[in-house]
């Protein structure tokens, strides 16, 4: 298996599993008689066997054999991954939670700050290069959680638990040598008898099986787009630097304004500032990108030039 990292790769596996995200943001309006626990019951025990055969298709099962292997030989190995397995976890739950407890704003500002936390913690604790494109975008992100934070007035509970909860999850990854899908795997495994308690403790789709079907082929529905979704984002994070990878965030909150626009929300006049921000600051990565692309492709040219006159 080949493990070179490829940043074109890793950046559209990325963008890919954002549009996904995207697409279950829109899907959860279709599941508005299950409150958020059940459905982040049944969203994790469906992805887990769809992701255990992406998993196998894809060839990456030896990673999952990897890890069992280093359970039995590293001391704290199974005390990372209950760690891992609980902050993963928790950002799942409050996703499907929030918007329908009244807190959809205040994760909405936490993945607006997200990727900040992210770029600070790759900077300071895994010393990555910040190209001046990578600063420019951080400005303007900058200008835009401001303006955000100016909004809310106040940062609740969701907001500091995604900007900080996540940066804490992809920290603990790369220091436990885990940022793999088959960790993603693992993480889902060990959440799965949480997962049973909100099933069965709510049970709104077990008693509603011998009335109709839709509810249950509905989070299949879910379950795999989910799976996908996991699959295609876990694969690319080996792809890709930690301030790259928290910069590209972006790309999912973005999306979610789009399928907002589409289910008949609005964006109140005082949050354009903020989208315009958040544009400017994507841009700024996409002539970054373009950049190293152009760079990369005349690197090659002359590499080839250069075989070529020592050929002869």
């Amino acid at each position: 298996m080949n493990t070179t990292p490829n940043t074109t790769l890793g950046v559209s596996l990325n963008i890919l599993a954002s549009i996904l995200f995207a697409a279950i943001f829109a899907y959860t309006t279709l599941l508005k008689n299950l409150n958020g626990q059940e459905t982040y019951g049944w969203r994790i025990m469906i992805t887990l066997p769809i992701l255990s055969i992406f998993i196998g298709l894809k060839g990456y099962w030896p990673q999952v054999q990897l890890l069992f292997k280093r359970a039995l030989n590293e001391k704290n190995f199974w005390l990372t991954r209950i760690a891992s397995s609980f902050l993963v976890s928790f950002q799942l739950w409050l996703f499907m939670w929030a918007p329908s407890n009244g807190y959809g704003l205040s994760v909405s500002l936490g993945y607006f700050i997200m990727p900040i936390t992210m770029v600070i913690v790759g900077r300071f604790v895994f010393k990555d290069v910040i190209s001046r494109y990578k600063k420019a975008a951080c400005l303007f992100a900058v200008i835009g959680i401001l303006n955000q934070c100016i909004i809310a007035q106040a940062l609740a509970w969701p907001t500091l638990a995604v900007c900080l909860g996540y940066p804490v999850y992809f920290w603990l990854r790369y220091k436990t040598n885990t940022n793999t899908i088959a960790c993603l795997w693992l993480d889902m495994l060990l959440s799965l008898p949480v997962c049973f308690y909100f099933i069965f403790e709510q049970g709104t789709i077990l008693t509603s099986l011998s009335a109709s079907y839709s509810p249950i082929l509905l989070v299949l529905g879910l379950g795999f787009i989910s799976a996908l979704a996991l699959g295609l984002q876990s694969i690319s994070a080996p792809h890709l630097s930690m301030s790259l990878f928290g910069l590209l965030i972006y790309v999912e909150p973005l999306l979610l304004l789009g399928v907002s626009f589409l289910i008949g929300e609005d964006i109140d006049q005082s949050e354009w500032p903020t989208y315009i921000s958040i544009w400017c600051a994507i841009i700024a990565l996409m002539i970054e990108g373009l950049s190293t692309v152009i760079r990369s492709k005349k690197q090659k040219e002359a590499e080839i030039g250069l075989k070529s006159q020592r050929a002869l």
